[in-house]
């Protein structure tokens, strides 16, 4: 893929081949090969930008305001702070597990946003299936520690128990 080289009334609509092939045609393209042949498979001597994850674009459209454009990562952030204001404040005995759960939840939202939505603007951080097993994996890794931690457990898982006690005994 070449780079994109600006035109020369600024308006960034140039061509997409560099060096000599982009100024003089060879004698293919002279005979009617057309400008895809007169390109070159060279890569650019200078990176100028990085492409953005796929996804990657906004939310909404570009006239909308910035927070309605980022509504997916705001989401996820939303819930992941109300998590933390609730592990933070300790209102009640099980605020510990919840505000865990709320935290683990909210990057599980992350993956289905991720997955359902074509573009998700700046909680798009890598590839669409990275960011589904990043934010899958570590949103069900909470949420089972926050389902288990002790005193009383939500959740027992038999195995992992007798694990835990092979290693301290």
């Amino acid at each position: 893929m070449a780079a994109r080289t600006p035109a020369p009334d600024g308006t960034g609509a140039g061509t997409g081949a560099e060096g000599p092939a982009a100024k003089a045609p060879t004698a293919e393209a002279q005979a009617g090969g057309g400008a895809a042949s007169a390109r070159t498979r060279r890569p650019p001597t200078m990176t100028t930008d990085t492409a953005r994850p796929e996804g990657g674009g906004r939310a909404a459209p570009g006239d909308a305001p910035a927070p309605a454009r980022q509504w997916p990562l705001l989401t996820v952030l939303g819930l992941a702070a109300l998590g933390l204001l609730v592990v933070g404040t300790d209102l009640f005995p099980q605020s510990f597990r919840v505000g865990t759960l709320l935290v683990g939840v909210a990057l599980l939202t992350g993956a289905g946003l991720r997955r359902a939505l074509p573009s998700v603007g700046m909680l798009a951080v890598r590839s669409r299936f990275t960011d589904m097993i990043t934010y899958g994996l570590m949103g069900t890794l909470i949420v089972l520690l926050a389902l288990m931690v002790q005193p009383a457990p939500w959740l027992r898982i038999p195995f992992l128990e007798d694990v835990l006690h092979l290693t301290i005994t």
